[in-house]
């Protein structure tokens, strides 16, 4: 399921989604122009080298070669760069690395739809200190999880899946216009905040539990995705039971809003 859009204006500019985006854009731009990956390998968070900081990590790359016999597939065995910092800091380092193009378009936009409204509600600071709050958070769970793995873990998919359980706790009338997949054809359709977010977490929950124990091969930190997404959703819930958050922003009623003219709305 692709978020087209959500029926909660922004009540004010969110300078900070914005400028997270940017950092985010802007440090796989770095990574790019880095051929050989030392980069990525020194920014990016591998649970080893945090277990046993003194100690060489080696990983391993698949590579295409030519040899006299045809072309071939061969693993290559390095060690992995040292660390500028103490290990750890890697926990807040990966959540702004991406491992494709489309590994950063896909984070971005579940952002820039759902980010805006929680910076609403948590005021600029508040949110940037949520965010990186959530990504350390699913980073650890990753880490519990996969504490020898040698993996490079990236990505900020478990930060943004923080904002997505804020998102839950602080709107939960909300509605969210979706591209749905059924067969072969992709069908429009407003679904309820709280069924599409709960449907995305249980299918990283599922995800999750299949993959314990074989988490390198499925090549995605499913954990850090179910950690996030309960360190936003805990920590949403407790400061807006305390009154520590913005007034809420009310969701768009039919015909008061052009997008969504189009579209039924569960109430119509």
């Amino acid at each position: 399921m692709i978020p087209l859009r959500d029926n909660i204006p922004a009540r004010t500019t969110p300078v900070v989604n914005y400028a997270l985006m940017i950092v985010c854009v802007l440090v796989f731009l770095v990574q790019s122009a880095d051929t050989d990956g030392t980069f990525t390998l020194r920014f990016s968070m591998i649970p080893q080298r945090i277990t046993n900081p003194d100690q060489p990590v080696l990983i391993e790359d698949h590579r295409i070669v030519k040899t006299p016999f045809g072309v071939r597939e061969v693993t290559v065995r390095h060690e992995v760069p040292p660390l500028a910092l103490p290990a750890w800091t890697t926990a807040i380092t990966c959540v702004f690395l991406h491992g494709s193009f489309m590994h950063l378009l896909g984070n971005m936009w579940f952002l820039y739809i759902f980010g805006d409204n929680v910076e609403d509600r948590l005021g600029h600071w508040g949110y940037l200190l949520f965010y990186l709050g959530c990504g350390i958070a699913a980073s650890f769970a990753h880490y519990v999880f996969e504490v020898n793995s040698g993996i490079p873990t990236l990505g900020a998919s478990g930060a943004i899946a923080g904002v997505m359980g804020a998102y839950l706790v602080l709107y939960p009338h909300a509605n969210v216009m979706t591209l749905v997949p059924l067969l072969f054809i992709l069908q429009m359709m407003v679904i309820p905040a709280p069924i599409f977010l709960g449907l995305w977490f249980v299918m990283q929950l599922l995800q999750g539990t299949f993959s314990i124990g074989a988490t390198e091969a499925a090549g995605v930190a499913w954990w850090a995705h179910i950690g996030g997404f309960l360190a936003g959703f805990i920590v949403a819930w407790l400061l807006n039971k305390s009154g520590q958050t913005q007034p809420r922003v009310l969701a768009v009623r039919p015909g008061t809003d052009r997008r969504f003219d189009h579209i039924r709305f569960p109430w119509d």
